[in-house]
C-alpha cells in the first residue's frame, strides 16, 4: 500500500475482520495487536505505519474499556493511579516518538523481538511473578520506574503490554487479578492516547485503513465481553497464545528469513 491513501474493497474487508478479532481479544486476555498488526502489513503498510495506525485503531476499545472501569480505580501498590497515569502518559509519548524516529527496516528487524517478549510474558504470567515475589522485595519505587518502562514499551509498541502489565502487578502491588482490571485498563488506555496524539500529529496512521479496524474492534470488543462470560479461561489463554506465537513465527521468517 505504500503512500496510497485509499485502499480496495479485499483490503477493507481483512482490516474490518481483523480488528473485530483483535477487539475480541482484548476483550478477553489482551494481545489484539496480534491480530491488526499482521493485516495492516498485509495489504502493504510499513511495519511502523502499520504499528500506528494499529494503535489509533484499538484505541477506543481501550478507552470504553478504562472508562467502564473508573469507579474500581485506586491506589496502586501505595502509589496513587493519578501519577501513575501522568507516568505513563509522559513515558507513552516518548516511546511513541522513538517509533517515529526509527527507519523502517530497523523496526522491521526490532518488532520480531518484541513480539517475542510478549509471548514469554504471556507463558511466564503468574507463575513468573510468584517466582520473583518468593525472592525480592519490591517498594512503591520500583512500581514507578517498571511502570515508566511499561508505558515507553506501551508508547512504542504495545503488543502483550498490557499482559505484562497483570504479571508485573501481582509482582509489584500484590493484588489480584480481579482487582488490577481498573489500573490496567486504565494506563493501557493513557499509553496508548498518548501515544495516538504523536502518531496522528506526525501523520502516521493510514486512515482509509485505520476507520474500517476501528469499527471492527468496536463490534469485536463486544462481542468478546459477551464471549468471554462462556468460554472457559483455559480456552481464551490458549487461544491467545497460539494466535501471539505464530504472528511471532511469521514475522521472525519475514525478517530474517
Amino acid at each position: 500500500m505504500g503512500p496510497r491513501r485509499v485502499i480496495d474493497a479485499g483490503a477493507m474487508l481483512l482490516v474490518f475482520a481483523a480488528g473485530t478479532l483483535g477487539g475480541a481479544m482484548n476483550a478477553l486476555a489482551g494481545g489484539g495487536t496480534f491480530a491488526t498488526l499482521p493485516a495492516l502489513i498485509a495489504i502493504g503498510l510499513p511495519a511502523n505505519i502499520a504499528n500506528a495506525t494499529s494503535n489509533v485503531a484499538l484505541l477506543p476499545g481501550a478507552a470504553a474499556s478504562a472508562h467502564g472501569y473508573r469507579d474500581e480505580l485506586a491506589p496502586l501498590g501505595g502509589v496513587d493511579w493519578r501519577v501513575l497515569a501522568a507516568i505513563t502518559f509522559v513515558a507513552g509519548l516518548a516511546g511513541s516518538i522513538l517509533l517515529v524516529l526509527t527507519p523502517t527496516r530497523a523496526f522491521d528487524l526490532i518488532i520480531p523481538w518484541l513480539l517475542l517478549i510478549a509471548l514469554i510474558a504471556m507463558l511466564g504470567g503468574k507463575r513468573a511473578a510468584d517466582w520473583l515475589a518468593a525472592r525480592v522485595t519490591i517498594g512503591p519505587r520500583s512500581l514507578l520506574a517498571v511502570q515508566a518502562l511499561l508505558g515507553v514499551y506501551g508508547g512504542y509498541f504495545g503488543g502483550g503490554v498490557g499482559l505484562m502489565m497483570t504479571a508485573l502487578y501481582g509482582l509489584l502491588a500484590g493484588i489480584g487479578v480481579r482487582a488490577m482490571f481498573a489500573p490496567r485498563t486504565m494506563m493501557l488506555a493513557v499509553a496508548n492516547s498518548a501515544a495516538a496524539l504523536v502518531f496522528v500529529a506526525t501523520g502516521m496512521v493510514r486512515w482509509p485503513a485505520a476507520l474500517p479496524m476501528i469499527a471492527g474492534a468496536i463490534l469485536g470488543g463486544w462481542g468478546g465481553a459477551l464471549i468471554g462470560r462462556a468460554l472457559p479461561p483455559l480456552l481464551v489463554r490458549w487461544w491467545t497464545l497460539a494466535v501471539t506465537g505464530a504472528t511471532t513465527a511469521v514475522f521472525f521468517a519475514r525478517a530474517y528469513g
